[in-house]
């Protein structure tokens, strides 16, 4: 079985199709690249492919401008354990015109055996370039990890057996901070970075549904679908799940699948926090559930936390940034409704 990797960017000028050759070590999670190219007119074969009845996941990575952290990531992903269930491949799909993470995926091309593709979204939009990295994904399954996370050795294996073990089209894993340096106390106490997790085998419902930490069915998608829809500028992850689930897919939960998030002093920020806040409300509008009774909603919420907040700030810090946050995100619906927009740019990243 040949499974296609062609580079996005149309590089070199042979055409060329890989396929994979397991190693014959035991635990071993790293596979031969087997190359097919025309050169000239003339076919130029490798030594054999693997057996096509072994599943192939595309472990799927967009990025900007996390280059520390794209570096540890791949390197986490590449030492990933298999026990022989599955092979992988990675695909990379970089949000930045400039091509900043090209050279240190070309490094790890270099140095590791797993296939590994690079292509770029130009369009600064991560709906986009989650379909760009679907786009040039050949695996069964197509697992995403955030780039500033890094995952245990057993993450994709985890997710796999989760995913065959419970019946389901596709599994999350948990995510656990990790802070670099000592953040404030009310950082901590107030819990910002902190997820929800459930039991392993749990179903969940679309707004419990995130992307960092994903396994799911190529089979999900329909024919030619764009999987995540553009006008989300955040919260595209959530329109994703709503959608799948409405069509009868299932999500459950795998507590053991573990990837940990780095957290910068830059997003214990109150300006990143709150400047995350309006976005998130501004794209909340995008969602089918937005309804009148929604702005009222938001309307009153601005009110009321408003008059609270010098009562919370009695109870410290913590308390104070949640219900700021609270604030804000209705802030962002509001304004949002009438045409205006506070943040700038795309995204929020510092």
């Amino acid at each position: 079985m040949h499974r296609g990797h062609a580079e996005c960017d149309g590089a070199g000028e042979s055409r060329r199709r890989q396929g994979l050759e397991s190693l014959d070590r035991p635990g071993a999670s790293v596979f031969h690249i087997v190359t097919i190219e025309w050169r000239n007119g003339i076919e130029v074969l490798g030594p054999r492919t693997m057996n096509d009845q072994i599943p192939h996941i595309s472990v799927c990575i967009c990025t900007y401008k996390r280059l520390r952290f794209l570096k540890r990531l791949l390197n986490g992903v590449g030492a990933q354990v298999t026990e022989g269930q599955f092979t992988y491949s990675v695909v990379v799909a970089d949000n930045d015109q400039l091509r900043s993470a090209e050279p240190i995926v070309s490094e790890f091309k270099r140095a590791s055996p797993i296939p590994v593709t690079y292509c770029v979204e130009p369009q600064q939009n991560i709906a986009l370039t989650r379909n760009r990295a679907i786009a040039n994904a050949s695996g069964d399954y197509i697992a995403f990890v955030d780039d500033d996370e890094f995952p245990a050795a057993d993450w994709l294996l985890c997710l796999f057996k989760a995913c065959g073990q419970h019946k389901a089209d596709g599994v999350i894993g948990s995510v656990k901070p990790e802070y670099e340096g000592q953040p404030p106390s009310w950082i901590v106490r107030g819990k910002f970075h902190v997820r929800s997790t459930y039991p392993t085998g749990f179903v969940i419902n679309w707004r419990q549904g995130r992307t960092g930490n994903l396994l799911f069915k190529r089979s999900l998608i329909k024919d030619r679908e764009q999987a995540f829809r553009s006008k989300f500028l955040t919260g595209e992850d959530q329109d994703f799940f709503r959608r799948m689930i409405e069509r009868g897919g299932v999500f459950v939960w795998c507590h053991e699948a573990l990837a940990r998030e780095a957290i910068p002093a830059s997003r214990w920020s109150r300006s990143f926090m709150l400047r995350s806040a309006l976005l998130r409300g501004k794209i909340s509008l995008l969602h089918p559930s937005f309804r009148a009774l929604e702005f009222l909603k938001s309307t009153l919420a601005v009110a009321l936390y408003t008059l609270a907040l010098p009562i919370v700030l009695l109870g410290g810090q913590h308390n104070f940034m949640k219900y700021l946050i609270k604030t804000f995100y209705h802030l962002g619906r509001l304004l949002a409704s009438i045409g205006v927009d506070l943040t700038k740019g795309v995204y929020v990243t510092e």
